[in-house]
């Protein structure tokens, strides 16, 4: 992987050709790591998969991050891989919670906002609101697909949506992946309440009364 002097260079080469791409960079416990504007962020993969000398051109993972009550509070992870030379870079890209701002009307969200997707009881989703929006939403952050350079992205990209509501612009199918269609919520936000439905083991109940 890349060093840090060698993670500077790269840095200065991104900007050459794309300004104000990379906004930082980080080498913690030797991971290198671009942290670009989200608005460029497949200006930065493009470079990184097609740059001669670079050539990072496999997409180990794509995850997210939730760092509330930080701000930005997402960050969306790019784990590439350069396999001949066996260099890995990740690239980070963070996102605003557009539902964190007061709306014009003055109905702003709370983490409060995420128990009120659970039923009265608390014990499960409720089916009354969609949870795949037609269009996009626009208290959900967005950032644009990159499945038309990373192709193994679209299932990655599909889970992100599911457990975040990070909405990937472009994607040939956004939908939910493991949760049910109807399921309303991001289950893997820091916000979102413990608790749910209760797993009943009806294995037990068939067998042994």
């Amino acid at each position: 992987m890349p060093d840090a002097p060698g993670l500077e260079l790269i840095r200065g080469e991104i900007e050459r050709d794309h300004p104000g791409a990379v906004l930082a960079t980080s080498f913690d416990r030797n991971q290198p790591a671009l942290i670009v504007d989200a608005e460029q962020i497949l200006a930065v993969l493009g470079w990184l998969r097609d740059t001669p000398g670079q050539d990072y051109r496999f997409m180990s993972s794509l995850h997210v991050a939730d760092y509330l009550p930080a701000e930005p509070r997402f960050a969306v992870h790019y784990e590439l891989l350069n396999r001949d030379r066996v260099e890995r870079i990740r690239v980070k890209a963070m996102l605003a919670d557009p539902a964190a701002a007061p709306s014009a009307s003055g109905n702003g969200s709370s983490p409060d906002d995420a128990a009120a997707n659970l039923g009265a009881s608390g014990q499960g989703p409720r089916t009354d609101t969609p949870a795949r929006p037609q269009d996009p939403d626009p208290t959900l952050p967005q950032i644009d697909s990159c499945v038309g350079l990373f192709p193994t992205a679209e299932f990655q990209e599909r889970e992100a949506f599911d457990f975040f509501g990070i909405v990937f612009n472009g994607h040939p199918d956004l939908t939910r992946i493991l949760m049910p269609d109807d399921y309303v919520g991001w289950p893997q936000r820091r916000d979102f309440p413990v608790g749910g439905e209760p797993v009943t083991f009806t294995y037990n109940e068939h067998n042994y009364g």
